[in-house]
């Protein structure tokens, strides 16, 4: 069979569980939800696997091993952004299915068990939380999220007790981390570095540590035709300085990533000297010592422009998410799979959040980088090829097959 026209065609065929035509809306504890959970356990069955839905909606397919020990896990997301692509997410369900498939047709047992997992919600879009699966594994969810209510009103426990799950027993989902080998994830990059280099498939080192900051400069307004330019305390000014610096120090860094990804100011008029600005600085990086001390410099530099400028700088960190190095010994199997069929194994990391970032809170974690064309995501012009699908399906099998070798 070949793997990569395989999973082009079913991708295409679930893609149709959405709630509109215009690329892929598929919400979690949606009937469109469901409809993509018949087909992915027809998946799962088609290798092997015996299903079920845990209480947290994640569903989950087990092939067990011909020996005892620790189990396997593979595993991403079904659901979508509002009108996104068919292959962020639910192409990393479908790769594990696959491997299993491919490993079968070959005659291949695996010594352990492996389950696929499938969980509900990693997007956030429904609801103002995510990660729930993962992090029901991991013992890691705040019963509060429960209490969050979408567009409609309706609060996730409903939604997630309508579909036939349990918010009750959440906690019953928590695994020991001894009966747990590893996790894999296999996930379109959303960026150009894969395609830029020539290469269907990158091993991913870790997920940056993320943090975002609220930052202000408050000078004094006034009229844009009577205020001379030497006696202004021009906000927009010095906010622009500020921005033009945060990204020239960030291009001195190879593996950190800063954006201003919104700004708002006050009076906002044409004809009136900007008094506030208000923006937002996120910064980005495998090392978090790194992402902090260019915290500090951001600081140090806005402190700068306050002396200078005689105008009022406040920097405010709003949210914060520590680096997730993937597991030495599961990087090392997945480059050598990854040569093994015929790729360069490039090393690289992830600036995205993604579900291996929860399941580190309980167990070593491993992640493979698939090409998509433009590096665009998030949209419906994602597509990653048959080839470096097929490429990916094997890179996969051949990691698992060296996971009961020791190879």
């Amino acid at each position: 069979m070949n793997w990569g026209t395989e999973a082009q065609n079913r991708l295409s065929q679930i893609a149709q569980c959405s709630l509109n035509e215009n690329g892929v809306t598929r919400f979690p504890f949606t009937s469109e939800h469901r409809a993509a959970l018949s087909q992915i356990q027809s998946w799962m069955e088609t290798a092997g696997m015996t299903c079920h839905m845990d209480a947290d909606g994640t569903l989950i397919g087990r092939l067990e091993g011909t020996g005892n020990g620790p189990t396997f896990l593979i595993g991403s997301h079904q659901d979508s952004v509002r009108n996104g692509g068919r292959y962020d997410g639910i192409m990393g369900v479908l790769v594990g299915c696959l491997a299993l498939q491919t490993l079968n047709a070959e005659g291949i047992a695996l010594p352990y068990p492996v389950e696929v997992l499938a969980f509900a919600d990693e997007e956030g879009v429904r609801f103002p939380t995510a990660l729930l699966g993962p992090r029901a594994l991991a013992g890691t969810v705040d019963p509060a999220i429960f209490d969050m209510k979408d567009r409609d009103g309706v609060t996730l426990r409903d939604a997630l007790n309508d579909f036939g799950g349990n918010a009750d027993r959440i906690t019953d989902l928590k695994r020991n981390p001894e009966d747990v080998m590893g996790y894999l994830e296999a996930h379109i990059e959303q960026g150009p570095v894969l395609e830029n280099k020539d290469l269907a498939c990158g091993v991913v080192t870790g997920i940056c540590g993320i943090e975002r900051n609220i930052v202000t400069f408050t000078g004094e307004t006034g009229h844009a035709g009577t205020v001379p330019m030497e006696n202004r305390k021009d906000a927009l000014v010095a906010a622009s300085g500020f921005i033009t610096h945060i990204n020239a120090a960030a291009l001195c860094h190879e593996n950190l990533l800063a954006t201003i990804g919104a700004l708002s100011l006050h009076p906002n008029v044409v004809n009136g000297i900007p008094r506030h600005v208000e923006l937002t600085l996120e910064i980005r990086s495998l090392k978090d010592d790194d992402r902090a001390s260019f915290a500090d410099q951001a600081r140090v530099f806005g402190d700068q422009i306050k002396a200078d400028q005689d105008i009022t700088f406040e920097m405010t960190r709003t949210y914060e998410q520590p680096a997730v190095p993937c597991a030495e010994g599961l990087l090392k199997r997945l480059r050598h799979a990854v040569r093994e069929v015929g790729q360069d194994g490039l090393d690289m990391p992830s600036g995205a959040t993604h579900d291996a970032s929860a399941m580190a809170d309980l167990c070593e974690i491993t992640m493979l980088f698939v090409r998509c064309r433009g590096g665009v995501s998030h949209t419906p012009k994602e597509f990653a090829s048959d080839g470096d699908l097929g490429e990916t399906v094997s890179a996969t099998a051949e990691f698992l097959r060296q996971l009961g070798d020791g190879s």
